[in-house]
């Protein structure tokens, strides 16, 4: 993964870990790598973020552990170049992350491609709670049919469950703000593709802290344990 670059491994994935997981910028981990006598431009700070993200988190996703059956499903607003676009995330009953896609648009098309991916990687929820919005209803309804009419396991799937109730959906109104959170000082993003990378690794940290790796599983392994043994 490293092979070739000026830089040490261990210097690339200190910088990737800490601008996803931290509220640094770039130019942040810039001044603090010239403190440990590192000489790094924060313009190859975010190429290596951009290049390394995607990788990590398919790593992470071979070693993520088994979600449960009641999902929790919402979008939430990220700025890209000052125009508002859509995180839709999923979480799981136990609060960990299903899964997640970053969209131009709020809408069907959108809707459902986030539900086809989470479907395609997850085994069927029994039941799914959202907000009141009439698309991802039909989002939700439209996957489901697809999901048991390509299934060939001669099993008769049960339909899922939808559950509309802004209520119930705060649990994963309150999971949303964790990555808000760190998007935040970035002050917005610049191209869609590099925004969507970015997030990708921002939610992988968020995982690792909900300890959603294998190997992480009733280890108590820190955030910094965890991620140089994703990139071992």
């Amino acid at each position: 993964m490293f092979k070739g670059r000026h830089f040490d491994r261990s210097v690339i994935l200190l910088c990737v870990r800490w601008y996803l997981a931290y509220n640094l910028s770039l130019r942040n981990l810039e001044e603090m790598m010239a403190e440990r006598g590192i000489s790094v431009d924060h313009a190859t700070i975010h190429r290596w973020v951009v290049r390394y993200s995607p990788e990590l988190v398919k790593l992470f996703n071979l070693r993520k552990r088994a979600v449960s059956k009641r999902w929790h499903i919402d979008e939430t607003y990220i700025k890209v170049r000052s125009e508002w676009k859509y995180l839709y995330r999923a979480i799981d009953s136990n609060g960990d992350t299903v899964e997640f896609w970053f969209a131009e648009r709020r809408n069907l098309a959108a809707a459902k491609r986030f539900r086809r991916n989470a479907l395609k990687r997850h085994e069927r929820p029994e039941k799914i709670i959202i907000d009141g919005s009439q698309t991802n209803r039909e989002a939700v309804l439209s996957c489901d049919a697809e999901s048991r009419l390509q299934d060939h396991s001669r099993r008769r799937l049960k339909p899922i469950r939808i559950r509309q109730s802004q209520y119930l959906n705060n649990r994963i109104e309150q999971d949303h703000r964790v990555i808000k959170h760190r998007v935040r000082p970035m002050l917005g993003f610049k191209p869609m593709d590099s925004a969507r990378v970015i997030l990708g690794g921002i939610e992988m940290i968020h995982m690792m802290r909900k300890q959603q790796a294998k190997y992480a599983c009733n280890q108590q392994l820190s955030l910094a344990e965890q991620f140089h043994l994703l990139a071992a």
